[in-house]
């Protein structure tokens, strides 16, 4: 998966990867060819006296030397853009792929996960790339290099090369393939942290109320302990690395300086050719430490890449249709027919032989007790999921063959929990319809009873929301919600219990702007509240996933049980009469 992803996302980077190459490669000659002439002065130069010679061969290392840092600076630039361009490209696949999901698929990942698969994991999988660039192409090159320089040096001593890369080569891919279960290991904890900490930053109210601070704490604790525990043991072994790899070295140098002085004394190897091999077995053990250095980074970028894989090819369980129909008329009739919902894994369907009609210029009410299956109800219509079985259509056309983006912006969805952006109340409004003048958003604002105040806000219109509205009340949040919905003009409104924390005085008047300035759109209502649609024009009542009533209020009350318990348990007897 790793290899596919960066071979995916690093082609439309080439000029840049070429370049890496091209100033790695003329670096590590650079690199190479120094040890040679620092030799020749000190065989050729210091030994027989010749400044000229010094001179000479020393502004060329110098010149060398500047070529060096140069290429050095330049690929590590373009490395480092290309990492950063890979890393914008995950996180927009990743985004624009979750945005696709159902709700099947955002619960099957879970919010925390995605939110550290678009960030932690793409940081991951980026920084790969970046060490890729600046080390892992030098890396083969000065090893390689550095064994042929080594060997034109002196033959004899190569068999101290033979044996110290192996040694340096198994001790740090030992540790290696200890750490990669844990690097996967810590990527789940990471999620699990985020999970709580998510968790806990949206309940703090309710965490307050119940005075739970110290058992979340403790929750927190524990999750953080597992992070820290998972870190400091891969972080361990990481530390083993370094003195293994300086204990090679060092051991190496001793070694070459033991045999090379033998040689020396016995005049077969002159003192610059030493130090040349020395500097080239360094080189080459330098080189050897760069690759298991990447090989470190390789395991956890790899677990990290299966993770953002398996989001990249999860495909949405709802599907744009491949030849989308056309709509030939915009009235707004709703048809749900036979219509069943299961849940993946579910012994029982949530809805079972669904069938009414919501006719243009009519409220339609869906109401029943909690968990009969409301919402899922009317999350069908947006294809927010898809029917199991059964037919939802709007204008004698299946939702299922209509372009999603023609059909979302055919409904104006008010969802049970409204959500506002940060931003400014305008910027919410126009959410679904950013032409939107500001006579259009103080219109729709009058109509949801938000006017008032919203006037009263300090900057009006360009008054600041946070984030998820939080510096607003419910009910103003969800009228402010209702009226982003009213801005999108659309021929049907799905309002999903979007009246529950309304005064009665507020809801009633909020249907009645409704029902006057926006007669002949279609209306589908779900309530708790019986007096939020006592006057609508169908009231369907739903129990256990099934319609066991379906009329007006009055002749709800004669035919159907389960509607008359509900309006009793609700309403005095004045109300009922």
């Amino acid at each position: 998966m790793l290899l596919r992803l960066l071979g995916r996302y690093l082609r439309p980077h080439w000029p840049l990867l070429v370049g890496v190459v091209f100033f790695q490669l003329a670096q590590s000659i650079a690199s190479l060819y120094l040890p040679t002439l620092n030799a020749d002065i000190i065989d050729n130069g210091v030994a027989k006296g010749d400044t000229g010679y010094i001179m000479s061969t020393g502004a060329i290392m110098l010149g060398i030397t500047v070529l060096q840092v140069a290429c050095s600076i330049a690929a590590v630039y373009f490395g480092a853009k290309a990492a950063m361009l890979v890393g914008r490209d995950l996180r927009a696949a990743l985004f624009e792929r979750v945005g696709e999901f159902s709700e099947r698929e955002v619960s099957l990942f879970g919010a925390p996960s995605l939110i550290t698969r678009n960030t932690n994991d793409v940081q991951q999988v980026q920084m790969l790339v970046l060490m890729t660039c600046t080390l892992l192409v030098s890396a083969p090159i000065l090893a390689v290099g550095g064994i042929v320089m080594a060997m034109q040096q002196d033959l004899e001593l190569s068999w101290l090369i033979a044996v110290s890369v192996p040694v340096l080569l198994l001790s740090i891919g030992a540790i290696v393939i200890k750490m990669v279960p844990l690097f996967r290991l810590m990527q789940a904890r990471i999620d699990n942290v985020n999970r709580v900490l998510r968790e806990q930053l949206t309940g703090i109210r309710v965490i307050r109320a119940f005075v739970r601070e110290d058992i979340e704490e403790k929750r927190f604790g524990v999750a953080n302990e597992e992070v820290t525990d998972t870190a400091l043991r891969a972080g361990r072994l990481f530390a083993l690395m370094f003195p293994i790899v300086m204990l090679v070295l060092n051991v190496s140098s001793v070694a070459v300086i033991w045999f090379g002085g033998f040689r020396i004394e016995d005049g077969s190897m002159q003192i610059g050719t030493l130090t040349a091999f020395l500097t080239y077995l360094m080189q080459i053990l330098m080189a050897v430490m760069m690759a298991t250095f990447m090989a470190v980074m390789v395991p956890r970028a790899a677990v990290c890449a299966d993770r953002i894989g398996e989001v990249l090819d999860t495909e949405s369980s709802v599907r744009p249709p491949e030849h989308p129909v056309a709509v030939a008329r915009r009235d707004g009739l709703v048809e749900l027919t036979g219509v069943g919902f299961t849940y993946p894994g579910a012994e029982q369907p949530v809805l079972s032989d669904i069938s009414f009609t919501a006719l243009p210029g009519q409220t339609t009410a869906i109401i029943g007790s909690t968990g009969s299956g409301k919402t899922t109800l009317v999350n069908l219509l947006p294809r927010l999921f898809d029917a199991t079985s059964g037919l939802v259509s709007i204008d004698g056309v299946s939702v299922s063959d209509m372009d999603p983006d023609i059909l979302w912006s055919r409904i104006g969805l008010v969802p049970q929990k409204p959500y506002l952006f940060s931003g400014t109340v305008a910027s919410n409004l126009r959410y679904g319809r950013p032409e939107a003048t500001d006579d259009e958003l103080w219109a729709a604002l009058e109509i949801a009873q938000a006017k008032q105040f919203v006037s009263a806000m300090p900057d009006g219109l360009d008054s600041e929301i946070a984030q998820g509205g939080t510096n607003v009340s419910g009910g103003q949040r969800q009228r402010l919600a209702i009226a982003r919905a009213l801005v999108k003009q659309s021929e049907i409104f799905v309002f999903d219990d979007s009246f529950s924390a309304l005064d009665l005085k507020t809801d009633a008047n909020l249907r009645n702007a409704l029902s006057e300035q926006l007669g002949g759109s279609t209306f589908i209502i779900v309530a708790q509240r019986v007096s939020t649609i006592v006057g609508a024009d169908q009231i369907i009542v739903l129990e256990d996933g099934r319609v066991v009533g379906k009329g007006t209020h009055d002749e709800l009350l004669e035919t159907s049980p389960t509607y008359a318990e509900i309006v009793l348990s609700q309403l005095a007897a004045e109300e009922t009469a």
